[in-house]
């Protein structure tokens, strides 16, 4: 198990096309989440209204398509390790088979990461704690999607007290897991081997065994250290999953299997006089046994007085993709400005509420379009592709599925975009977009 789990600085899990916090209902047919958006209200069977939200959702294949872009090593490593290529051969068949309850977790963990530019490797790190279980627990004490043991959790400021332990909440773990990564990934040069080894062992043996073999992170050989086998393994289990995904995405029926629609997840605050989580779910539109399913940190949906107001991890609602691209977002190759005087916020995960800051006013009677010829939009526009930057990401930040951009760009699936092209966002543009490479 881990010596190490979690901590340093804060993450922005999402941007606000993520970001929600959803308040009480106050009445069936007005109630709505935060800044004063209306929830639909849906005719049911007996002709009363009731409020659904209908959640964002993309295809396992658009999340696998993400993680496979993001690996450090894009080639399956030579020294994979047979025994543990064995041991995981079931991960690949699981997310075939049960795309909707691990893809949107699995989407989720490569998010954050790809949020900090990490390695999509460190995605798999759940897969060999708890096989992707958010609340998995050990005999010999850790828990949780990352498998914290009590002690390194309270160390990383990840919650722990009477009614309430947030090892099992994905948010605060997946906060904590990512925090440290990115800290590990930093002080070995962007070697995630080393930064597992350090995740596992801890990063102060890691830099003795460097040191003792006169090596330097940022040109080290990590299967010459001395380190535990347990981290040695570490390393090849990772190596061995990540073969097993590549190798599964060059079978089409396997691509097939996992093109199915799953929830995009984000995370929200829950209220204050919550007491059942299926029953508050159960009036937001949301399905009450998924949520539970991803925040079993609420124990058989409890929600003890120690645990209200925490966050809860459930699909983020059309509605507040729509409400958050009203306003043109800033390029995502940088933070957006904020106004005079507001301080950006970096720790922990954003909810809609905390970063209402960042969504200009709209004018509650807007001119209209004849008299405001300026504000016209009279050229299509495009986008530059920045590193790391992938066609899911891309089409979110503008509004569109993935396979409308695609299709605007006359692209395949397959297509793999880089750095500097230009990519067509408006249907009728100027179409001088560099070939791609497939």
């Amino acid at each position: 198990m881990m010596a190490r789990r979690a901590g340093c600085a804060g993450i922005l899990i999402g941007a606000l096309l993520g970001a929600l916090s959803l308040q009480p209902v106050q009445a069936a047919s007005t109630a709505g989440p935060a800044m004063g958006l209306q929830m639909p209200a849906i005719a049911g069977a007996t002709g009363q209204t009731t409020n659904a939200l209908q959640p964002v959702t993309r295809s396992g294949r658009e999340i696998y398509t993400e993680f496979r872009s993001g690996l450090s090593d894009q080639e399956c490593a030579v020294d994979a390790s047979d025994r543990w290529r064995q041991h995981f051969a079931h991960v690949p068949r699981d997310l075939a088979e049960r795309p909707d309850r691990l893809m949107p977790l699995f989407g989720y963990v490569v998010d954050a990461l790809r949020e900090h530019h990490l390695p999509t490797e460190y995605a798999l790190i759940p897969f060999v704690e708890s096989g992707y279980r958010p609340g998995a627990r050990s005999p010999s004490g850790p828990a949780g999607l990352w498998q914290f043991i009590s002690a390194t959790a309270r160390n990383h400021e990840v919650t722990m007290q009477p009614g309430y332990d947030g090892r099992l909440s994905p948010v605060e773990s997946t906060t904590a897991a990512v925090r440290y990564l990115r800290t590990l990934h930093g002080m070995f040069a962007g070697d995630w081997r080393l930064a597992v080894m350090g995740y596992n062992a801890g990063e102060y043996r890691i830099f003795g065994a460097l040191r003792n073999a006169g090596q330097r992170a940022m040109d080290a050989e990590p299967e010459k250290l001395s380190v535990p086998p347990i981290t040695r393994a570490y390393v090849r289990k990772l190596q061995a999953l990540t073969c097993l995904l590549v190798e599964a995405g060059e079978r089409e029926e396997w691509l097939d299997a996992i093109d199915q629609s799953v929830p995009v997840l984000t995370a929200a605050k829950l209220p204050a006089n919550v007491r059942q989580l299926d029953a508050w779910a159960a009036r937001k539109g949301l399905d009450s046994e998924l949520v539970k399913h991803f925040n079993p940190v609420f124990a058989d949906g409890r929600v003890a007085s120690a645990s209200r107001g925490q966050a809860v991890l459930v699909p983020a609602p059309a509605e507040y993709a729509v409400a958050a691209l009203q306003v043109e977002p800033a390029p995502i190759t940088r933070p957006p400005e904020l106004p005079a005087g507001r301080r950006a916020r970096s720790e922990g995960p954003v909810f809609l509420a905390d970063a209402s800051d960042l969504v200009e006013e709209q004018d509650p009677d807007p001119p209209s379009a004849q008299t405001q010829p300026a504000m016209t939009r009279t050229a299509p526009r495009v986008h530059t592709v920045a590193r790391g930057e992938s066609i899911w990401r891309i089409a979110r930040h503008y509004g569109l599925s993935a396979a409308q951009l695609l299709l605007r760009n006359g692209l395949e699936a397959s297509s793999v975009i880089q750095p500097g092209m230009v990519l067509q966002i408006d249907e009728g543009g100027p179409g001088n977009q560099p070939p791609m490479a497939n």
